[in-house]
């Protein structure tokens, strides 16, 4: 037996989906520095010489030391890192109003479209500033090249589903 989904249960799974997304990205900024020592722990696990050589470990090295420095010497300084995650949450919550009800709350997938596609500027201009390597700048930006996809897809469904409801007899 082949399950079909509607029109309107493929706007909410995409939504749902975009959600979590979103919450899972922001939960990941509290424990930035736990993150960065694990993930340099494994790199030292594997011990690979070509690994300790890639250009994106030494910066993930060189960002995890610094964190651990801040939170050692100035902890207040990673307060941003909270309201970056807050951020993302509140972002998610934002996705309630289409999940509701998708036509009259469209604008709130356009204004995500709009921000996935702001990610480039942002990081294009403040990479350089804040000595991001153009490699990372490209890691941050795969978020707004990535992110935008299920939102066009969602709008896609969108009109779909506006045409099926224009379509509908007059009661």
């Amino acid at each position: 037996m082949k399950f079909q989904f509607n029109t309107l249960q493929k706007i909410k799974g995409i939504i749902i989906f975009y959600m979590i997304a979103l919450l899972l990205a922001g939960f990941t900024a509290f424990p930035i520095e736990w993150e960065l020592k694990t993930i340099c722990g494994l790199i030292e696990r594997i011990g690979n010489d070509w690994i300790s050589q890639l250009a994106i470990v030494n910066f993930i090295y060189e960002v995890k030391d610094s964190i651990v420095d801040i939170n050692t010497n100035s902890p207040y300084i990673s307060y941003g890192f909270d309201w970056l995650a807050f951020a993302h949450i509140v972002i998610a919550l934002l996705f309630i109003g289409p999940y509701k009800d998708p036509i009259r709350n469209k604008w709130v997938i356009y204004w995500g479209m709009i921000a996935c596609v702001g990610i480039f500027p942002l990081a294009f201009i403040c990479g350089p500033i804040r000595s991001i390597p153009l490699y990372w700048t490209f890691i941050d930006c795969s978020f707004g090249f990535f992110g935008i996809f299920p939102l066009l897809l969602c709008i896609k469904y969108i009109h779909q589903l506006e045409k099926e409801q224009n379509s509908l007899p007059n009661q």
